[in-house]
């Protein structure tokens, strides 16, 4: 039995097909400087494509009551070659405050990060938090000494004492926290409001992230962990215990945070019945535990309304037991190996999705383009060594297809001066689509908005308000589809008149994708009514109200927002990018051409050896183009997981 299972495998095959890629990606920048095809917006462009790779994270989110058995399930499938719970998830003993596993590349070391719970009563975000650096405990974490690493851990189950009323103004619903035996009169609260473990850890070095939640009472006083970080995981993974079924504390968990309209985890929602050992009847039999596992598996997928291949029943305990003792037996029948199989078919497979959309169609366009002005240089060239072919050179011959290079050359020289013209006019177009997204535009939003909260007096007041601020931002970005589309109709109209005019037919315009953040914004808007009408904020201080409202949804629309921007500032350079490229490419072949030509015509030139320098070049240019193919090829491969599913249909067939 493989220690760190399936998914470890195959995040590997995933992480090894963007290094591919970003290997493609680099021969191809360098094939393009080796043909004199480089220009400075096709680097940009690619520039952008590397990033995407290079930044790429793929975040699950798991979520459950507490005594679930989340951080045990953690513990299973990440931290069990430590031979030992790495995070604290014993009876008693379990994590307190959103955790984030994952390890930062860019300081390349193991830490914990502590964020201490009276940072929730000043006026920062958790994003703004993040900028400051000096605000957080910081612990170092040795991996060759585990059982040292395993006591830093245990910090993020501490708890401390406070009065009620502190605990009210930390964030905190009283009737849900629990009384201090040792301190009576006193609650006991989280000593952390946040924890960042970054942790050299393979899965996680290939970009894999984890946000391991508290129970509802966490879920319900953090606001941002609610709005932003659980909506914008991947995939949420729902942690039920069969011994209790669906609770209502489950059922309030699921409606109001992960069963919701608004939640964006594209690869999925799964829930998992964990602890099923507990129904395993020796004396029964497995037949009668396993009708048992499936009654509660049905019960559940009814009663949260999913199909029932989405509810994973295992055991976190036996799993981890059985990895560390590496029984196979064992780890068979805990069905971890079940979930992994879930998190790579759904999860990694709509990660590879999103790349193939976003980065390899727009880089395959761009190879495309780039092999098609080879193409048509290599058919100049191979019409010149047809003017060689006899003793001396056909100077007429040559002399001819001069001309016509000249041609070409002077035609593709007046397409780029029309499209720079015409990038001009996408310029001024642009600072129009800019103004309408800018940042004071967006800040004064938001001051005006403050104003408005701080002077009024009524709760319908205050609500008025807080919709009044994503009607603005509504109003803005309507605006900016409706110029957009008359920004995309201009563009459409300028490359159809140039694939009349010239052979690239395969050329096509690069859209504004602004919809997408259209949605997010009204998406946002819906949270930001429930955010109005929870009895909490209702009965809140209208300061605190106004810095909670802002902290919370003004910083997430400042995130929204900020996305819309980079997209809007990017898109005018990038429309025109296909037929800048293609011309600027044709114009710098035929410059070589001609150059080339007329210097045959004037001088005398011995027809066999001129024959021989173009057999030369012309072996050279189908190798530049082999390469081409090759790369294309290799950018064409299917990514790790639709292989893998090729791979199962054909043995379904066999």
């Amino acid at each position: 039995m493989n220690p760190q299972g399936t998914l470890s495998q195959q995040v590997e095959a995933y992480h090894n097909w963007k290094k591919e890629l970003i290997r493609q990606i680099g021969r191809y920048r360098l094939w393009l400087q080796d043909n004199n095809l480089f220009s400075e917006d096709v680097s940009t462009r690619i520039r952008h494509g590397l990033e995407l790779l290079i930044e790429d994270e793929l975040t699950i989110a798991f979520v459950g009551e507490y005594s679930r058995g989340k951080t045990e399930l953690i513990n299973a499938l990440f931290f069990s070659e430590y031979g030992q719970r790495m995070l604290p998830s014993q009876a008693g003993r379990t994590t307190m405050c959103p955790t984030e596993l994952f390890f930062d590349r860019t300081a390349n070391e193991n830490y914990l990060l502590l964020l201490p719970i009276e940072t929730r009563i000043g006026d920062l975000s958790l994003q703004q938090l993040r900028k400051e650096p000096e605000r957080w405990v910081k612990h170092e974490l040795d991996e060759r000494n585990p059982e040292v690493m395993r006591d830093v851990l245990a910090e993020v189950a501490r708890v401390k004492s406070v009065p009620p009323d502190e605990a009210r103004k930390l964030g905190f619903d009283e009737s849900m926290l629990e009384a201090d035996r040792n301190n009576p009169g006193h609650v006991l609260v989280p000593a952390w409001r946040n924890a960042q473990i970054s942790i050299r850890h393979p899965l996680f070095e290939r970009g894999l992230r984890i946000l391991d939640t508290p129970g509802l009472n966490a879920l319900g006083s953090e606001p941002e962990l609610t709005i932003s970080m659980l909506p914008r995981a991947h995939a949420v993974i729902f942690v039920l215990s069969a011994d209790t079924g669906v609770t209502a504390s489950d059922m309030t968990i699921w409606k109001e945070h992960i069963d919701t309209e608004h939640a964006d985890h594209r690869a999925g929602r799964f829930a998992v019945l964990n602890k099923i050992d507990i129904l395993w009847d020796d004396l029964q039999g497995e037949s009668h535990t396993q009708e048992a596992i499936e009654r509660v598996r049905n019960y559940t997928a009814d009663h949260l309304g999913m199909h029932q291949k989405d509810v994973i029943p295992l055991s976190a305990k036996q799993g981890l037991i059985s990895r560390v003792r590496k029984d196979e037996t064992l780890f068979d029948r805990s069905n971890i190996g079940h979930l992994e199989e879930l998190i790579i078919q759904r999860i990694l497979m709509h990660k590879e999705q999103l790349i193939t959309q976003s980065l390899i169609n727009d880089l395959l366009g761009m190879l495309q383009n780039s092999q098609a002005a080879m193409q048509t240089r290599l058919e100049s060239l191979e019409e010149e060594l047809q003017a060689c072919s006899g003793a001396t050179l056909d100077k007429a011959a040559l002399k001819r297809l001069a001309d016509r290079a000249q041609q070409d050359y002077d035609f593709y020289y007046k397409k780029l001066i029309t499209l720079r013209s015409s990038r001009r006019l996408m310029d001024s177009q642009g600072d129009l689509l800019k103004q309408l997204v800018s940042q004071d535009r967006f800040e004064g939003h938001a001051e005006r908005i403050r104003k408005n909260m701080s002077k009024s007096w009524t709760t319908a007041g205050m609500n008025r308000a807080m919709d009044q601020f994503f009607e603005l931002l509504e109003s803005d970005l309507t605006n900016l589809l409706s110029e957009g589309h008359l920004a995309e109709k201009m563009v459409g109209a300028i490359y159809r008149r140039y694939n009349e005019d010239t052979r690239a037919r395969h050329l096509e315009p690069i859209p504004l994708r602004a919809g997408r953040h259209v949605i997010a914004i009204r998406e946002l808007r819906k949270k930001a009514r429930r955010f109005r009408i929870s009895p909490k904020n209702l009965l809140t201080e209208q300061s605190v109200l106004v810095r909670r409202f802002f902290n919370v949804m003004v910083g997430e629309a400042r995130t929204l927002h900020a996305r819309v921007r980079r997209d809007v500032e990017r898109w005018p350079n990038e429309a025109l990018l296909p037929i800048m490229q293609y011309s600027m490419e044709q114009k710098q072949l035929l410059e070589h051409q001609i150059r080339r030509l007329r210097d045959m015509v004037r001088n005398d030139r011995d027809g066999r050896a001129e024959r021989e320098r173009l057999n030369n070049t012309i072996s050279d240019l189908r190798r530049q183009l082999e390469l081409a193919d090759t790369m294309q090829r290799q950018i064409r491969k299917p990514a790790p997981t639709m292989i893998q599913q090729k791979v199962v249909n054909i043995s379904g067939v066999l």
